[in-house]
């Protein structure tokens, strides 16, 4: 994770190929370091705009971290700074457990890219997101703090850098304070929260629980003034990862 702003907690934007104008790619970037993001993740659940121009792009206007966010083996790009290698340790379907994973490590390995391992999450948020659907997989119920707790754990234990606990793109509910409290307390390694963060005080409130990432996607596509209002979280408030 050499590559990511250590010092701080992060606040990542969230760029689906299929769902930005490639021309308004510059003011998306410049409005987001003016607003105070630190880093940006390109993928989507289904991508068939080419991933790598859109990183070329991105790298062209900021000087921000951008890292693969990927749906599958295939969006992939070593013009990125990194990639989170992502593993649904929620779900049982092994196509994205350890299938996918198996066929981009090859390709991976010939990369310069900053590879992170990842144990991925989905949580139950109130509607059916697409990657859950996508994935085949269930989300684990959000009150199940229990189950959800004790696979945090094992993902630390199975040597994954991060947990990231996903509610899912345009998900009606995000995850709750208590939650991701919850978990930071049972593991030493970040926690990253993403889906349904869709203003400043929900991201706060996430920060405030103790996580050390927060993805917000949905919100700037539908809106991409809403950044502004990011401008004022995290003041003074410094994590170590």
């Amino acid at each position: 994770m050499a590559l990511l702003p250590l010092n701080k907690q992060i606040l990542s934007l969230l760029i689906d190929p299929d769902k930005v104008d490639v021309k308004e790619i510059e003011t998306l970037c410049k409005k987001a370091e003016y607003c105070g993001f630190d880093l940006f993740l390109v993928g989507g659940s289904l991508v068939y705009n080419e991933t790598d121009e859109l990183i070329k792009k991105i790298k062209s206007y900021s000087s921000l971290p951008v890292y693969i966010f990927p749906g599958n083996a295939i969006q992939l790009s070593n013009s990125a700074d990194g990639i989170l290698f992502l593993s649904l340790v929620s779900g049982r379907n092994p196509e994205y457990l350890i299938g996918q994973q198996v066929i981009a490590a090859p390709l991976l390995k010939k990369t310069s890219l900053d590879v992170v391992s990842v144990a991925y999450m989905l949580i139950e948020s109130g509607n059916t997101t697409s990657v859950e659907y996508m994935s085949n997989t269930k989300p684990i119920p959000s009150d199940k703090m229990d189950i959800i707790v004790a696979t945090s754990i094992a993902s630390e234990y199975l040597g994954f850098k991060m947990i990231y606990l996903e509610a899912g793109s345009g998900a009606q509910k995000s995850i709750s304070s208590e939650l991701i409290s919850k978990v930071v307390q049972n593991v030493t390694i970040p926690v990253i929260v993403g889906g349904g963060i869709r203003n400043a005080t929900t991201a706060q409130n996430c920060f405030d629980a103790g996580a050390s990432m927060i993805v917000v996607g949905t919100a700037v596509e539908n809106n991409i003034e809403i950044m502004e209002s990011f401008k004022y979280i995290r003041k003074n408030k410094i994590t170590s990862l």
